[in-house]
């Protein structure tokens, strides 16, 4: 016999592991090795099996009544085991939850019973065998065989404390599904919210692109990008920081209505509302504007929160999310004012300057005015957005990618949306004007050069996309994350991603 399972000697392990890998190395002995069984007959599910059993259960005439309709194969991980000397009862946990088997020494076999009662909690076993109710009420499966398919060679966390470290669950997000099943239903609803974004955008006749991760330039948005190296062409290349340029692309290559859904990454710090390397939806119409944004973004997030929650009223830490009502629409200089009784509108860089120092608001020397504005927002009005808002027209200073009001040009046609003190989408009326557009690159290459390594570089080849013509356009971008922490009220981004970014143990 191979000694590829052994425990190996340079290995400190347990006691109660080194029994585990014992227990292994006797079966293998006698030819049951588990990790050689390759496929696994199942009929059913847990719940399933119990639900077709109550279907049917009026018109069995005995309890035990062998019949085909209740014959069952389900296999499963062992979470309870109770063992009563020629019978025992177990419970087994599978991918919609748990069910109870009857397993007698005279119905499975002498020898097969005895492997049986060695099998250790986390074990994962195939069961055949009849569905029934015990004497206790309890829909169980009377086990006619039963197979070890894979050993459990780690101790599963003790089952009434379960994993309760919260970095630990992260770190083993594998443990954190085994034995706090109900961290599923969050992952089952992200799956949900964005098949439901996918459906809703196909049904408006938008098409789902793929464009590139690598990029030779970092643009599209304000952040500091992830640096690699492709060696075949002895370059540095970015991690993408936006799909954007490259969606816009499409609509000037005659597309119409397109979206992606896809990571980004962003090589900045990280908290319970950020990870580095993120989920978003970026779409983008032609012959659109930013208000057309505002009815897609309102339109796409009540729908996924009705389709996955039956409702759009929620509840988000405690406080009540009224999702059926209009979004409230505000502009960022009457946000500031309600709360600040500044008007920027009606003051110049000088007296904004001033008003900051009086705010003890730090700003640089490179700061307009449009800055300003953004620093006051950030600092009195954004955590008070708690109901859905969709804050408008901001400045141009850090709006390099959206088209000006024709009417106020020193804002721009942009919104983001802010629920829950936080920015769920961004969007604009894009800016095609390639004149414009390089003025406004210039302006994020000026604050590089002064140390902004979060400014865009100037895309030539976007510049000359431009130039062929991109018709008025409405772009958004949503970060599909923060969503789903907001329709499963989960507290941390580290609950909605199922393997977060974790800084390595012995890093």
């Amino acid at each position: 016999m191979s000694d590829q399972n052994q425990v190996p000697e340079n290995i400190n392990v347990n006691e109660l592991i080194k029994v585990r890998y014992d227990k292994l190395n006797t079966l293998q002995e006698k030819g049951k090795d588990p990790f050689k069984v390759t496929k696994v007959n199942i009929t059913t599910h847990s719940e399933t099996a119990k639900k077709n059993f109550e279907a049917i259960e009026s018109t069995i005439v005995e309890d035990h009544e062998i019949s085909d309709r209740t014959f069952v194969a389900v296999a499963g991980r062992i979470m309870a085991k109770r063992d009563m000397g020629k019978a025992s009862f177990i419970t087994i946990q599978d991918e919609e939850g748990r069910i109870q088997s009857y397993v007698r020494k005279d119905e499975i076999g002498e020898d097969d019973y005895a492997d049986f009662k060695k099998y250790d909690i986390g074990d994962i076993i195939a069961i055949e065998g009849y569905i029934f109710r015990t004497q206790k009420g309890e829909i169980s499966v009377r086990a006619k065989s039963v197979k070890l398919v894979s050993k459990s060679l780690q101790i599963l966390p003790e089952k009434y404390h379960g994993l309760k470290d919260v970095e630990m669950r992260y770190r083993q997000r594998y443990v954190d599904l085994i034995v706090n099943p109900e961290v599923k239903d969050t992952f089952k609803k992200r799956s949900a919210i964005i098949r439901s974004i996918r459906n809703f955008l196909d049904s408006q006749n938008f098409i789902e692109v793929e464009t590139p991760i690598l990029h030779d330039i970092a643009g599209g948005a304000a952040a500091r990008p992830f640096i690699t190296h492709h060696n075949a062409l002895d370059i540095d290349m970015y991690m993408r920081i936006a799909p954007e340029l490259k969606l816009k692309r499409l609509i000037v290559g005659g597309f119409e209505r397109v979206y992606e859904i896809g990571r980004t990454f962003r090589n900045e710090g990280m908290s319970v509302r950020h990870n580095p390397e993120f989920t978003m939806i970026e779409l983008y119409q032609a012959y659109a504007d930013y208000n057309d944004m505002m009815d897609i973004t309102e339109a796409i997030i009540r729908n996924a929160c009705e389709e996955v929650n039956g409702t759009s009223i929620i509840e988000y830490d405690g406080v009540t999310i009224d999702l059926s009502k209009p979004f409230k629409r505000i502009s960022m200089v009457d946000a500031v004012k309600e709360e600040t009784g500044i008007d920027f509108r009606a003051i110049d860089l000088e007296e904004a300057r001033k008003l900051a120092k009086e705010k003890n608001i730090a700003i640089e020397e490179h700061h307009m005015k449009g800055d300003i504005l953004n620093l006051f927002f950030e600092e009195f009005v954004e955590e008070k957005l708690i109901q859905p808002t969709f804050l408008t027209e901001h400045p141009v200073e850090i709006s390099p990618l959206a088209k000006r009001k024709p009417e106020d040009p020193e804002y721009t046609e942009r919104f983001e949306l802010f629920i829950v003190g936080r920015e769920h989408a961004n969007a604009f009326s894009e800016l095609n004007d390639p004149i414009d557009q390089r003025s406004r690159f210039k302006r994020q290459e000026e604050l590089r050069a002064a140390g902004d390594d979060e400014a865009c570089e100037i895309d030539e080849d976007f510049l000359t996309a431009l130039e062929y013509g991109l018709p008025p356009t409405g772009g958004m971008g949503m970060g599909i994350d923060r969503l789903v922490m907001l329709l499963t009220n989960s507290a941390s981004i580290r609950d909605v991603l199922l393997f977060p970014t974790m800084k390595p143990i012995n890093g």
